[in-house]
């Protein structure tokens, strides 16, 4: 395996960019490596897909350099351990469990709130997007997310209708 991986990475996105391996085993010393490669002060947040990489090893790397680890869900649960590695957050919703499929219910968003809260505080930004596109649910969902967040008095950035 190579000591690093190519990076996917569009400075001119205001976002974090998202590093995503693919789903392979884990490899902290490329993890480290590829990190390594991004300019100070860069956001960059992982999403790694084997559940090998659930060490306390990757979490350090992640930690010491900065990165976030991309928190990320399928049908409304957690797949990914629930770390904050970073002064900011990263959550990718790939699939709700409500009807029609594959959207969120009121109840599901909410407890992802409550996981954003329990973990980051003001001001440290948290970035959630939606991956569940059939019907246009992520734009339906990340409206309906940001309605429950704004009756919390979370402040709330680009969302669809804002």
């Amino acid at each position: 395996m190579s000591t690093s991986w190519p990076t996917c990475w569009r400075p001119t996105r205001p976002d974090p960019p998202a590093f995503r391996p693919p789903n392979l085993r884990v490899d902290v010393t490329a993890l480290d490596a590829t990190l390594a490669r991004f300019p100070e002060g860069v956001r960059v947040a992982v999403e790694p897909r084997h559940a090998s990489w659930w060490t306390a090893e990757t979490r350090r790397v992640l930690e010491v350099r900065g990165a976030a680890l991309c928190w990320a869900d399928r049908r409304s649960r957690p797949v990914t351990p629930l770390w904050r590695t970073a002064d900011f957050g990263y959550l990718r919703l790939h699939e709700g469990r409500a009807r029609p499929w594959p959207r969120y219910g009121r109840v599901a968003l909410g407890s992802w709130l409550d996981r954003i809260e329990g973990t980051y505080g003001d001001p440290d930004p948290v970035y959630v997007y939606f991956n569940n596109d059939p019907g246009g649910a992520a734009i339906v969902d990340a409206s309906a997310l940001a309605m429950i967040a704004r009756r919390r008095n979370l402040p709330v950035t680009r969302t669809p209708g804002a």
